[in-house]
């Protein structure tokens, strides 16, 4: 998924770095796919239902993730990506509209770079709209956090790149630190961490906006497989994403009785 899959950072806390190293190989490539998702708060709340559709096309792959909210808010992310030898990705598009979210936003942006970013303020309805060209690294993975993680040394980890949303665009450093107390042997858990600079850090913290770390948890033995995410969607505040069954599975299971 994107999950954030993406996965997904607060803002306001990078500047742009130079580009990173090579784009990450591929051990596990991608294929057709449907998930079934929920959306949680940290104390467990149930907040929104998702779905993840991954198509294989001609040349390239099209990932969908989409998050309908109870309260009508909306969440959409979709992902164009290759995985010749490597991944590497050639469209994002973001869209998040509602109350759950902080503002409006419809943010994209293309493999060389070109991104046009709008935002509506839910105050006053003010727009602003923002164009220009980004210095993207080969490793640039936005919507593509889960399937990295499948990808990445489990041992080593590894860094890549996002576009964060501030709401201009900028590239961050996103680092995978394997680790932690997993729930059961043949999980791996990475913790999420944005590399700010010194100066960086500094203006986070006068902001009170400092990027928190976000979680991600791999299934590893035999193929691997996306479990959880946790963390906030780009901006805002961190939530889980877990897999789920079918709506109508429940009534599937009836009718077999």
């Amino acid at each position: 998924m994107r999950l954030h899959w993406l996965l997904p950072l607060a803002a306001l806390f990078a500047g742009s770095d130079p580009p990173g190293p090579a784009a990450v190989g591929v051990r596990w490539a991608e294929g057709t796919l449907h998930g079934f998702l929920e959306l949680h708060t940290q104390s467990g709340e149930r907040i929104a239902r998702g779905d993840l559709l991954q198509v294989p096309r001609d040349s390239d792959i099209k990932s969908e993730l989409v998050f309908r909210f109870g309260d009508s808010s909306f969440f959409q992310e979709t992902v164009t990506f290759s995985q010749h030898q490597v991944f590497r990705l050639e469209s994002y598009h973001l869209v998040q509209r509602g109350k759950a979210f902080a503002q409006d936003l419809d943010a994209s942006f293309s493999q060389d770079g070109a991104y046009v970013v709008t935002t509506i303020s839910h105050d006053d309805g003010k727009e602003k709209r923002y164009t220009g060209k980004l210095d993207l690294p080969s490793d640039t993975y936005n919507g593509l956090i889960p399937i990295i993680g499948k990808n990445v040394d489990r041992e080593a980890g590894r860094t890549v790149h996002i576009v964060a949303f501030t709401p201009k665009p900028l590239v961050v450093p996103l680092a995978f630190v394997p680790g932690g107390a997993a729930a059961e042997p043949g999980i791996t858990r990475f913790t999420l961490k944005p590399k700010l600079n010194f100066v960086q850090r500094i203006g986070a913290a006068i902001k009170h906006q400092t990027p928190p770390d976000s979680h991600l948890w791999i299934m590893t033995e035999g193929a691997p497989a996306f479990l959880r995410f946790e963390g906030p969607l780009y901006s805002g505040p961190i939530w889980r994403v877990d897999l789920t069954t079918p709506p109508c599975w429940s009534d599937c299971k009836k009718d077999e009785r």
